[in-house]
């Protein structure tokens, strides 16, 4: 794991911004890199292989052509950079720690609870700051992130929350063996799930397609 220490250089006692604010200056700035390089439109069939390989490594399996630890360690170092410039014009405190968790890259954001990370720590602002960074990285890589942002604990508060749900549904489907779906999830959540769910001795399968996609839990065949 690399850790990256980050401390505002400007001498502002208190940020001014609000949580929109930064948001929407980070998304213009990303906006305004992805239109100056672009890359060229994909065509359904490349569409469809992307999705194949996304689903074989959310059932856990190895895919072909998987990122190697390297380019994610690689892919980290640059989210980092992004993530540490964008620090420094907020006047935000913060430690990144960079590393690789289920064939990904996985940058955590801290800080003491005295810090003013706190403004975007909230979870729709961290998913929003999560697609921005990917955008950066891909900006830079001409290749697709998967990477994932966690700020001030909220994703590992969310998996926290996402155990104790999954566990009572768990108990549910032995109770009665009907299957129990769930609601739509990103895949680095559904994965996780999928996870859990394996250990319990129970099955789960996603279904539905894009935002919709979620997982159904059901008993051992």
């Amino acid at each position: 794991m690399t850790e990256k220490k980050v401390r505002a250089t400007k001498a502002k006692a208190e940020v001014s911004a609000d949580v929109t604010e930064v948001v929407e200056a980070v998304e213009a700035e990303a906006t305004e890199a992805a239109v100056a390089k672009k890359p060229a439109a994909k065509k359904p069939a490349a569409k469809k292989a992307k999705e194949a390989v996304a689903e074989t490594a959310e059932a856990g399996e190895t895919a072909e052509g998987e990122t190697p630890a390297k380019a994610l360690e690689e892919e980290g170092e640059i989210a980092a950079d992004y993530l540490e410039e964008l620090l420094d014009i907020f006047d935000l405190d913060g430690d990144i720690d960079i590393d690789v968790r289920q064939g990904r890259a996985y940058l955590e954001i801290s800080a003491d609870q005295k810090s003013n990370l706190r403004l975007i720590s909230d979870p729709e602002t961290v998913e929003a700051l999560q697609e921005l960074t990917r955008l950066a990285v891909q900006v830079k890589t001409n290749s697709f992130s998967r990477l994932i942002l966690d700020v001030g604990g909220s994703r590992q508060a969310r998996v926290t929350e996402l155990t104790r749900i999954v566990n009572k549904i768990i108990d549910k489907v032995k109770d009665n063996g009907v299957a129990v779906p769930m609601k739509p999830m990103s895949s680095y959540e559904r994965k996780i799930v999928h996870d859990i769910v394996s250990e319990a001795g129970l099955t789960s399968e996603s279904e539905g397609e894009g935002r919709e996609r979620h997982i159904v839990v059901k008993a051992a065949e």
